[in-house]
């Protein structure tokens, strides 16, 4: 008697596509239906990475190998950064993770990984987020004085389910820099050149950290060793060129209707013989002998 062996599909692709998650059985031994189910679910797990929506945010993913996970009681709460826009980070765990555009975004080692959801699904991402040189290096010391940059810092603890249903609006109206300046007292907004500035010199110490240099070193070596490696050329396009030559080269044969047609076209444009006129016997016999008679007489 064949055992059963339960398969369980995961909760996100089961709400991507409208699925019932109940256990599936699939008999042992079956590798064709293996095969097929395995094909299925890597399939839905690729269509399942929404694409981002947000202009700066660029594409570029990965598998996440060797990423701590994060254990976590209750939903966290967020606060959002002064002098950003949209950029919210949870303050009180020892790891960069912040909210931004819809996605969740982790800084480790040198590396960012995002997911859409804050415990789980997070996937490498080969870029540097915008976002980030916006965000100030000493913001966790301003978060636990609750100044920044000498001035009061009132920020607000935002749960879960508020950030999720509001952050949109926010963004579109610029609500926390407008009406609340992100809840720092009496703390006017930087101009767009001071921002420029600071964005580029923020750029220039993120490439100097040492596990930055590290992962782009070894992203460097992966692309001479790709670079390095033959390019194989496929045997259908060297067998097209092939008979292409020789199409060229053979000669051209002459189909023998148009010889046949050619030939008779020759003939009808040679000149006609005359043919030799027929004398006439009987005429030239009687003047003879009219002739005689007359020399008789």
């Amino acid at each position: 008697m064949t055992k059963s062996l339960p398969i369980r599909l995961d909760d996100e692709i089961c709400r991507k596509f409208q699925l019932n998650p109940t256990v599936m059985f699939m008999r042992k031994g079956g590798n064709k239906m293996k095969k097929l189910i395995f094909g299925a679910l890597l399939l839905a797990l690729v269509v399942a990475v929404p694409v981002p929506t947000m202009a700066d945010v660029d594409v570029g993913i990965g598998i996440s190998i060797g990423l701590p996970s994060l254990v976590f009681a209750a939903p966290p709460s967020v606060v959002v950064l002064p002098d950003t826009y949209g950029v919210y980070v949870v303050p009180d765990i020892d790891a960069e993770l912040y909210f931004y555009g819809g996605w969740w975004w982790r800084l480790w080692d040198g590396r960012w990984y995002r997911s859409r959801y804050y415990d789980r699904g997070y996937l490498q991402y080969y870029r540097i987020p915008t976002f980030y040189y916006d965000v100030d290096p000493g913001w966790r010391r301003f978060y636990y004085d609750r100044h920044w940059h000498g001035h009061r810092w009132d920020y607000e603890p935002i749960p879960h389910s508020r950030l999720h249903a509001n952050w949109r609006n926010w963004n579109t109206n610029r609500y926390w820099e407008r009406q609340r300046t992100w809840g720092v007292q009496g703390y006017q907004p930087r101009l767009q050149p001071q921002r420029r500035q600071l964005r580029q010199e923020r750029e220039r110490q993120y490439q100097q950290r040492p596990e930055v240099q590290r992962q782009r070193q070894s992203q460097e070596r992966t692309r001479g060793q790709q670079q390095m490696q033959p390019q194989t050329r496929q045997p259908r396009q060297q067998s097209d060129v092939r008979t292409q030559g020789k199409q060229q080269t053979q000669p051209q044969v002459r189909q023998p209707r148009q010889q046949s047609q050619e030939r008779t076209q020759g003939k009808q444009m040679q000149p006609k013989a005359r043919q030799p006129q027929k004398s006439k016997p009987q005429q030239r016999t009687s003047e003879r002998g009219e002739e005689g008679k007359r020399e008789r007489r």
